[in-house]
Parts: structure tokens; C-alpha cells; sequence
């Protein structure tokens, strides 16, 4: 069996995304079950610098169904930004955003390894290989918003391990 870049992205966001859904319904229970006001979570920093809960998970789902896209050679679709505000309507977005890449298809996206993907970052283009795209810049930063998210609800107190934050393996 050839492990292609469908298997490197798709599976991957589909079981991570999937585990921030529940680790945000625990979010949800906590809150409720403590009297604390939703936006409090949603606004929560790690630290004055850093963007609040809200955007870790958004600027997530925006990597996920943004370098799908680009590895399959279709359009990246147009995201309402900062839209959502309660830990539901972030769910709501996790899920469009599971429905949307699971519409692709292996063959739309294998091969896409050697696929050139050009982003400004900074006001400056980049050109990356799909391969360099995925695993140097998608993934990573992917990967660094899903943790800094579960982080913060942690920090919040709600009681949430390790085995949320992985989901199902």
C-alpha cells in the first residue's frame, strides 16, 4: 500500500478536527455546568500576544479545507472570518468544514506532491512543492492551532487529557 498525500492530509484533519469537536462540546458542558459565559472561552489568550480561543480553532479549520484544496488543484472556498461566537457555531464550522474535504477523493489528490503552490506570506510569494506545502506549512501550522486551542480550554479548567486531543487512532 503506497502512503500517498491524500492519506498524509485528509485522514488526518478528519480525525483531529473530529476530536476539537468533542473536546468543544466538553468546553460547552463545563461551561454550562459552571455558569460561565461562553464569549469568556472565546476570547481566552494563552497570552496578551497570541490570537483567542475563537481564532486558534478557525485559523485550524482554515488549514485543513485551505491546503485540501490547493493539493487537489481546486478552488480554496471563501470562509466568513472571526464569524463564529459561541463553542456551537465553531463546532458547525468544524463540521462544514469535515463535509467540505471529505468531498475529495484520493485520486484528486495524490500525486500532488510535486504540484507547485504559490502563497503571499508577508506581502512576499512563496513557492512551495505540494509535498514541501503539506508538510512544512500546512500541517505544522494545522497542528500548532489544534494544540494551542485545547491548551487554552485546559487553561480555562475544563477537563479535557491527551486522549481528547488525539480522538480516535
Amino acid at each position: 500500500m503506497v502512503f500517498g498525500m491524500y492519506a498524509a492530509s485528509v485522514p488526518v484533519y478528519q480525525r483531529q478536527l473530529g476530536a476539537i469537536s468533542k473536546v468543544l462540546e466538553k468546553g460547552s458542558a463545563w461551561a454550562a455546568a459552571r455558569k460561565v459565559d461562553e464569549a469568556v472561552i472565546m476570547g481566552t489568550r494563552l497570552i496578551p500576544d497570541m490570537l483567542p480561543f475563537s481564532r486558534q480553532v478557525q485559523i485550524a479549520c482554515r488549514f485543513a479545507e485551505e491546503s485540501v484544496a490547493r493539493l487537489a488543484g481546486a478552488e480554496v472556498p471563501k470562509a466568513p472570518e472571526n464569524a463564529e461566537k459561541t463553542l456551537a457555531e465553531l463546532r458547525a464550522r468544524i463540521k462544514a468544514v469535515l463535509d467540505f474535504i471529505e468531498g475529495f477523493k484520493p485520486e484528486q489528490i495524490d500525486g500532488s506532491e510535486t504540484r507547485e503552490i504559490t502563497l503571499t506570506i508577508g506581502g512576499n510569494p512563496m513557492t512551495f512543492t505540494g509535498a514541501q506545502y503539506l508538510t512544512h506549512m500546512a500541517m505544522s501550522n494545522f497542528y500548532f492551532h489544534c494544540t494551542t486551542s485545547y491548551a487554552i480550554l485546559r487553561q480555562c479548567g475544563v477537563e479535557i487529557g491527551k486522549r481528547d486531543f488525539l480522538g480516535s487512532i
